[in-house]
């Protein structure tokens, strides 16, 4: 389902009208068709979006925070540039949408007449994609203890397919987004495997067994599926997916993140099966360290890059690029190169790296990588204090590792051997992705310069865990000017409050900072003019 296209008729034919952004916008007639197209996927009654956008009721109690983070460009999420290379679902708002919506805001967020509303696209309910074919979910809820550590825990699930069945797509569905890090799927029909799965999950006493890295034994596809923070699932393309065989076994790997009370999750995975019989599978190339000329190792206080490198034998056309790295992560470009140097194909670039939002990336078409051609992929790291998401204080020299703590250097490419006409053929795929919150953020005030008796807004995420905030504003000296907030119970998720400035305070900067009750600490400076 497409929900972007939808309404691109429609948003085009009002922009020609010049009754969007030419006078003052209304909730039906302006600001709908943008919420709709790029908010309500993922906030909506089931998915996990903090709060609900299907109404003007809804989107207008929460006004000033969409006017704020969209302002901000904080969302709707999207890391890629989109001028190095066209991806599918790209989540962008144009400055002509920024604008409508901040006039909608000024203005009162006036409803507007509801005939003009274009009406709620009809998502799907369990599934970001559609009713899946089949249903597989893991045997038995599993516990992560609230011990404050992370947790990789492979979990067993039979396919009871009784006859060979190909695979269009595949959806992982957690059911606790609070400690669900991210998911992958290995594939195995082999009957060694299969033993060796069961003996170890034998041995665990919590459902599954615990593997760091990867499965603990051999599979025939690592990558049978796939969810981190931002991915939206991938439909492959008519005649391309995978197989399952009968009496084969999933082996879900779920990483689950630090938690401080006890969480229990029972993730679900969506099986779509292909409308055309399958005549290419879908593979899986990974790049890691041991493409790199170079150690990993990125020493404490230093900004880093690595350059690997992937020789392609034979012709594939490429279906998504997955980079994925840590918290010091600070850029990706990725492109292939002509033997001669001659002829570069642009694969991604991601100017500045979120941790937080990362994603499957599928191209619109399949995209050709010719024989002989080599793949690049350059990944540069911040291990600096001016890096705010840096895990350590003093920075510490980093390595190759699985926790979040760690640092990684992978990127996976899922292709299939390359056909004439295969630039030809359309990837459909979803428009929005799924939001998660991984660490706490402290965002920029807005207005900010302000002045004083101003009403400042400030918003904030929280992790996996409900926290007690503290929010108070300094002087330059350190003085203490207000308290904002003390020790206030918060939710997991993300936050915004608002607080008028004293009226005495002169003109100046001023310092705000946001604690919590795990020991996270964030300031940000405050402009005050005249």
């Amino acid at each position: 389902m497409n929900v972007k296209l939808s309404f691109l008729f429609l948003i085009g034919v009002l922009s020609c009208n010049g009754q969007v952004f030419g006078q003052t916008p209304t909730f039906h007639l302006d600001i709908a068709p943008i919420i709709y197209n790029n908010c309500t996927q993922c906030h909506r009654t089931g998915e996990i979006g903090p709060m609900s956008l299907t109404n003007y009721d809804e989107v207008a109690e929460n006004g000033y925070f969409i006017e704020y983070v969209t302002q901000s460009g904080y969302m709707p999420p999207w890391t890629p540039d989109h001028d190095y290379t066209t991806l599918l679902g790209e989540r962008f708002l144009t400055d002509e949408e920024k604008q409508a919506i901040s006039d909608w805001v000024e203005a009162g967020m006036p409803e507007g007449d509801p005939a003009q509303n274009p009406g709620l696209p009809e998502f799907p309910e369990g599934s970001q994609i559609g009713e899946p074919d089949l249903v597989l979910t893991m045997p038995e809820p599993y516990i992560h203890g609230g011990d404050g550590l992370e947790q990789y825990q492979v979990f067993i699930i039979p396919t009871e397919v009784t006859e060979t069945k190909e695979i269009r797509a595949v959806e992982i569905r957690p059911s606790n987004n609070k400690i669900a890090h991210h998911g992958l799927i290995g594939y195995t029909a082999n009957p060694s495997s299969i033993s060796a799965a069961a003996a170890l999950d034998a041995l665990d006493s919590d459902v599954g067994y615990e593997s760091f890295g990867d499965y603990s034994v051999d599979v025939e596809d690592n990558l049978f599926g796939g969810w981190v923070p931002g991915s939206p699932p991938l439909m492959f393309p008519s005649t391309i997916g995978k197989l399952m065989e009968p009496g084969s076994q999933l082996l879900l790997q779920m990483h689950y993140g630090p938690s401080f009370q006890d969480e229990m999750d029972q993730t679900s995975i969506n099986l779509f099966f292909a409308d055309e019989p399958i005549s290419r599978e879908v593979e899986t190339e990974t790049m890691t360290p041991v493409n790199l000329t170079q150690p990993f190792y990125i020493p404490a206080d230093q900004v880093v890059s690595f350059h690997g490198t992937q020789y392609i034998s034979n012709d594939v056309s490429v279906i998504a690029t997955i980079p994925h790295c840590h918290l010091l992560g600070k850029s990706w470009l990725v492109y292939a190169t002509s033997p001669d140097n001659q002829d570069t194909i642009p694969m991604i670039s991601i100017p500045n790296w979120d941790f937080h939002w990362q994603g499957i990336f599928a191209y619109p078409q399949l995209l050709h990588i010719p024989g002989g051609y080599t793949i690049h992929a350059i990944a540069e790291y911040d291990n600096t204090s001016s890096n705010t998401f840096n895990p350590n204080n003093p920075p510490q020299d980093m390595y190759f590792g699985d926790y979040t703590t760690d640092e990684m250097y992978v990127i996976f490419f899922q292709y299939v051997p390359y056909q004439e006409g295969d630039e030809d053929i359309s990837i459909t795929a979803l428009e929005e992705a799924s939001i998660v919150f991984e660490e706490c953020t402290l965002l920029p005030a807005w207005p900010n310069p302000t002045s004083a008796s101003t009403e400042v807004s400030i918003g904030f995420s929280l992790p996996n865990l409900p926290s007690e905030i503290t929010l108070e504003l300094f002087d330059i000296n350190g003085r203490s000017i207000a308290l904002w907030l003390d020790n206030e119970s918060f939710s997991n998720g993300r936050h915004l409050i608002r607080r008028t400035l004293p009226g005495d305070l002169s003109p100046g900067s001023y310092i705000y900072k946001l604690t919590t009750s795990e020991g996270y600490s964030s300031s940000k400076v405050l402009e005050v003019a005249h």
